[in-house]
C-alpha cells in the first residue's frame, strides 16, 4: 500500500491531508475530534491580539448547483474571537497529545514589527510545529489594516515574513491573497523574505446571491451586507492556476508550496499535489459533512497511487509542472477531431445544438426512418474545440481524436501567421 506520509518543512505528518485555518480548527476540542479521525494536520484558526475581534450574525451564505449541493461557500467570520491566552494553552496541550500530527498556527497582528515578535514568541512557547502568517483574509480585517492588506503589497509580505523568520526558529509559511493581479509577485516577495513555504488560496471576494424580496446580499446582518471571502468547489479552478504560476515560475520553481481551494476528494488533492503541492488544506467539505470524509480521501488516494505505482507522494508530485506553459508555446499544428459513439449515443442532441447554435456547425443530424435522430461529426469542419465533448451527457460517448497532420510542432512565436513572431 502507498505510504502517504510527508515532510513539510521540516514537519513530519502521516499523509497530506490537513485543515484549513477557519471555524473546524477554533479550538482543541474540534482539533483533537480532527485528529482522531484521521486527518494528518491542521492550521490552528487564526490568533491575534487581545481583545479579540467579535463576529457579526449571520456570517456564511452559500451559491448551490443544479443538484443543490453547496459550490461556493461563503464568509464574513473574522479570526478567532477566543482569548490569546486560551488558544495558546489548548494549542500547547494538544500538541502534547498528538506529537505525530502537524499542528501550524495562523497568525494575524498589525502591521508593527513588536507585535509579530511578540506574538510568534508566544506560539513558538507552546511547541507548536511552524507558523502560516495569514496574509489573505478579504474582509473585516483589512479594514484594520491586516490580512489581504498586507498580502496585496509584496514588500509588505516580504518585510513581516523577515520579522518572523528573525523572531523564531520554526518554520514559516505565508498563506497568499488570490485577491491580486499576479499571484507570483507576493509568492516571490515570501521567499525573498525567507519564508519555507507558501500556501494557497485564501478566500476569494465575493458576493453569492441576494435575497431579491428585501433587495440585501447573503449573508444577511439585519439590513446590510457585504462582500465576503469565497471557498469551495466553484474556488478550485482559480486556486490550481495560481498554484501553477508558482509552481512554474523560475523565481519561485521548486520552492514548498502547501494547496488549498475547493478540496473534497482525494481526486482533488492529487491534483493539487501533480501541480507541485506537498499537502493539502481542507475547509468547506468537513465543514458540510464532517470530519470524516478524510476516511475517502485517504483511502482514495492511496489506492489510486498503487494503480500508478507511486510508492510515496514526492514519486508524482509536481509531475504536471512541466506540462503547464504558455498560450505562445502551445502546438498550432496540432489536431484533433470529434468522434461519436453511437453505441452509447443517447440521441438527445445536445452536442448538435450546442455545435449548430454557438459553435462551427461540425456535428450533423439525420433523420432516419424510425423517426430518431443520428448525430455524425463532419470531420472536414471540425475545429476540435470540444464543446460537444463537454456537453455531452455520457461519459465517453464523445471523445476527441488526435489527428496526425505531419506537421511538426510550431508555437505561436514561431508561426508565420504571427506579425510578430521571433
Amino acid at each position: 500500500m502507498a505510504d502517504l506520509s510527508i515532510e513539510f518543512a521540516g514537519i513530519k505528518a502521516p499523509n497530506p491531508f490537513w485543515l484549513a485555518s477557519a471555524p473546524p480548527t477554533d479550538k482543541q476540542y474540534n482539533v483533537e475530534r480532527a485528529f482522531e479521525a484521521g486527518w494528518g494536520g491542521v492550521v490552528w484558526k487564526t490568533l491575534g491580539e487581545d481583545p479579540a475581534p467579535v463576529n457579526v450574525s449571520s456570517r456564511y451564505s452559500a451559491m448551490y448547483g443544479p443538484n443543490g449541493d453547496v459550490i461556493g461557500f461563503n464568509n464574513i467570520e473574522l479570526i478567532t474571537d477566543r482569548p490569546l491566552e486560551v488558544n495558546l494553552r489548548e494549542i500547547e496541550e494538544t500538541k502534547r497529545n498528538w506529537p505525530d500530527r502537524a499542528l501550524i498556527v495562523s497568525l494575524m497582528v498589525p502591521c508593527e514589527e513588536e507585535a509579530w515578535k511578540m506574538i510568534v514568541k508566544l506560539v513558538e512557547q507552546t511547541g507548536a510545529d511552524g507558523l502560516e502568517l495569514n496574509f489573505g483574509c478579504p474582509h473585516g480585517m483589512p479594514e484594520r489594516g491586516m490580512g489581504a492588506a498586507v498580502g496585496q503589497v509584496p514588500e509588505y509580505v516580504e518585510m513581516v515574513t523577515r520579522w518572523c523568520k528573525q523572531y523564531c526558529n520554526m518554520p514559516v509559511m505565508v498563506k497568499m491573497t488570490p485577491n491580486v493581479t499576479d499571484v507570483r509577485f507576493p509568492a516571490r516577495a515570501a521567499f525573498k523574505g525567507g519564508a519555507d513555504a507558501v500556501s494557497l488560496i485564501n478566500t476569494v471576494n465575493s458576493i453569492t446571491g441576494l435575497n431579491l424580496d428585501q433587495m440585501v446580499a447573503r449573508p444577511t446582518v439585519g439590513s446590510q451586507s457585504t462582500h465576503g471571502g469565497m471557498c469551495g468547489p466553484a474556488v478550485k479552478p482559480i486556486a490550481l492556476n495560481m498554484l501553477a504560476e508558482i509552481a512554474r515560475d523560475p523565481e519561485t520553481h521548486g520552492k514548498l508550496l502547501c494547496g488549498i481551494g475547493g478540496i473534497s476528494t482525494w481526486r482533488d488533492a492529487a491534483e493539487f499535489i501533480s501541480l507541485g503541492a506537498t499537502s493539502v488544506q481542507v475547509c468547506t467539505a468537513a465543514m458540510l459533512h464532517g470530519f470524516r470524509i478524510v476516511e475517502g480521501m485517504k483511502d482514495g488516494l492511496s489506492r489510486w497511487m498503487d494503480e500508478k505505482g507511486f510508492a510515496r507522494i514526492e514519486d508524482f508530485r509536481g509531475l504536471a509542472v512541466a506540462n503547464t506553459t504558455d498560450w505562445k508555446y502551445l502546438d498550432m499544428n496540432f489536431k484533433s477531431v470529434a468522434e461519436i459513439d453511437q453505441d452509447k449515443c443517447i440521441n438527445c442532441g445536445r452536442c448538435h445544438i450546442a455545435c449548430e447554435d454557438t459553435s462551427h456547425q461540425a456535428i450533423d443530424k439525420q433523420l432516419l426512418a424510425d423517426g430518431t435522430n443520428r448525430y455524425t461529426v463532419k470531420e472536414e469542419d471540425c475545429v476540435g474545440c470540444n464543446l460537444c465533448e463537454i456537453t455531452c451527457p455520457v461519459d465517453d460517448c464523445i471523445t476527441m481524436v488526435a489527428q496526425d497532420t505531419g506537421l511538426p510542432y510550431m508555437n505561436w512565436t514561431q508561426d508565420p501567421r504571427n506579425p510578430f513572431r521571433e
